[in-house]
């Protein structure tokens, strides 16, 4: 009865562990992070893409050390934060873009008053 016992508690001990991931795990984040690269992330996200980056490390560090639930949810966490950085780089390029348009259109108007003065309103 005690060989049933130990192989019962052997089968269920195998069935908790976790599963080694593959490596295409890290594909997805991998290509976030490029991807936020490409667009300025380190410009204008500097804090999301060093978050990113150090998520990455730490899952692929917890892949040496066989940390493999732990892996999945820290390769998730650079995904997420270097598509945050993505979104932040589009947003701070838009913002930037209407700051140029608005002095511009300052200027014009500016130009407008001086050579119409108050016939121009």
């Amino acid at each position: 009865m005690k060989p049933i016992s130990i192989s019962i508690v052997f089968l269920l001990m195998t069935a908790c562990a976790a599963t080694r991931p593959g490596v295409e795990v890290f594909d997805a984040a991998d290509a976030a992070i490029l991807a936020a690269e490409s667009v300025g992330g380190d410009e204008f996200a500097p804090v999301e893409m060093r978050f990113a980056r150090e998520k990455l490390a730490s899952a692929r560090l917890g892949m040496e050390k066989q940390k493999y639930s732990v892996v999945v949810y820290l390769v998730e966490e650079a995904e997420i934060n270097a598509e945050l950085a993505i979104e932040k780089s589009r947003t701070a390029k838009s913002r930037r873009r209407v700051n140029e348009l608005r002095k511009s259109n300052e200027e014009l108007d500016a130009s407008l008053r001086a050579t119409f003065g108050d016939e121009y309103e």
